[in-house]
């Protein structure tokens, strides 16, 4: 099962970056208030992006490096990798 890496964006122009074996679930569970902390100070808009990962090492990998960019590189990151719901169907990596 592939691992993701995924982006959303919240309000006040916030990104938060996160892994998850299924993105639009975990999407959902932040739009509820039952995703990270951060995602309740400042509630999700939409699903910007994600990436298919063969394993979770990989996918912890690539979500700290993308964490540690400017949101300017983030945002680079997005129009490279745009979430795509029929990928995740799929289950492209």
């Amino acid at each position: 099962m592939p691992w993701w890496v995924y982006i959303i964006e919240c309000e006040s122009d916030r990104l938060y970056t996160g892994i998850s074996t299924d993105p639009q679930r975990r999407y959902e569970q932040h739009c509820q208030g039952r995703g990270a902390r951060f995602t309740r100070m400042y509630p999700p808009r939409q699903l910007l992006a994600a990436v298919a990962y063969a394993n979770r090492a990989e996918a912890s990998r690539e979500e700290y490096r993308i964490k540690a960019l400017s949101r300017r590189h983030k945002l680079s990151w997005v129009i490279d990798h745009p979430w795509v719901e029929s990928s995740f169907a799929k289950g492209e990596v």
